[in-house]
């Protein structure tokens, strides 16, 4: 089969001067495509703010021979998003990928966290996935096609000590996948989620330096151009880590009628183990056809 090309085609990678999001552009632009590098240049926290990471990842792909651009918008900025797009179209007139990448930690339990660790959290991972999305949509729609790839996480599908705030956030930002998916199919803008396990900024202090080099970044940006492509899925949830890919999947079982008269929290009780039993259980709703149209219909559009 032929290599996956981006040529003529423009990518906006979020959080991109460093980590996860530097090897997503660094390998869109070696694939051909055109890059707007975003990065607030802030701390892991969310704190601060430079131009210089974004520049660098700029000069490396000018380096290469490739085409980039540097913008330094925070992803939870109106003001800023719209003139990152409108930057991106003012210079070459399209945008056909987003990669939502920007994240910040504030990792505490319940216990200790403060309402504004949460909050800033919830506005990076969620706000800043959603705005960049909202900002592209409909120039994706009228092209006719898109790829975006938002970022989650297994701390949100399964739950990491001391990350409700962060854990919160990604499983917020799978429920927006699940939903642009159905409203982006018809005109070809497919949307896919990444959840990765990567030595970043993010990660370098919960793990010893052996696991953290089997970790590096480059063995999860081959998931990432994949979704990115034309032959991309749409809604699916890539794992990624350490060479090793999987699809999660949420999945319902195929439960019991309880009846409808006279129901009681001890039937079901005693039919818990019917309720939960692995036999006949499916993947959630995909997005068929059928169910597309009824949605369609009821969103009026």
């Amino acid at each position: 089969m032929s290599d996956i090309r981006f040529d003529g085609k423009v990518a906006i990678v979020t959080g991109a001067g460093g980590g996860l999001g530097r090897q997503h552009a660094l390998e869109l632009a070696r694939r051909g495509a055109k890059v707007v590098v975003n990065d607030l240049g802030g701390s892991v926290d969310g704190s601060g703010g430079s131009s210089d990471a974004a520049l660098k990842v700029v000069e490396e792909i000018k380096a290469a021979g490739g085409e980039a651009i540097a913008h330094g918008a925070s992803v939870t900025d109106d003001a800023g998003v719209a003139n990152m797009v409108k930057t991106a179209m003012d210079t070459w007139g399209r945008i056909d990928i987003l990669i939502a990448n920007a994240g910040i930690l504030r990792d505490k339990t319940l216990t200790k966290m403060e309402l504004a660790d949460f909050e800033l959290v919830m506005q990076v991972h969620v706000f800043g996935t959603f705005k960049p999305i909202k900002a592209v949509w409909d120039i994706m729609k009228a092209q006719g096609y898109g790829r975006i790839v938002v970022t989650t996480s297994s701390s949100g599908m399964y739950g990491n000590f001391g990350q409700s705030n962060y854990g919160a956030a990604k499983m917020a930002v799978l429920g927006l996948m699940n939903t642009l998916k159905l409203e982006g199919q018809k005109n070809n803008v497919h949307i896919n989620a990444i959840s990765p396990v990567a030595a970043t900024r993010m990660t370098e202090g919960l793990m010893p330096p052996e696991v953290l080099e089997k970790l590096k970044p480059e063995y999860v940006t081959p998931g990432v151009v994949y979704l990115a492509s034309d032959e991309a899925p749409t809604g699916a949830i890539l794992t990624a880590g350490a060479g090793v890919f999987a699809l999660a999947r949420i999945y319902e079982t195929e439960g019991v009628y309880l009846g409808e008269g006279g129901l009681s929290a001890e039937e079901v009780r005693d039919n818990w183990a019917q309720i939960t039993a692995e036999d006949g259980q499916k993947a959630y709703f995909n997005g068929g056809e059928q169910g597309q149209k009824f949605f369609r219909k009821m969103a009026g559009g």
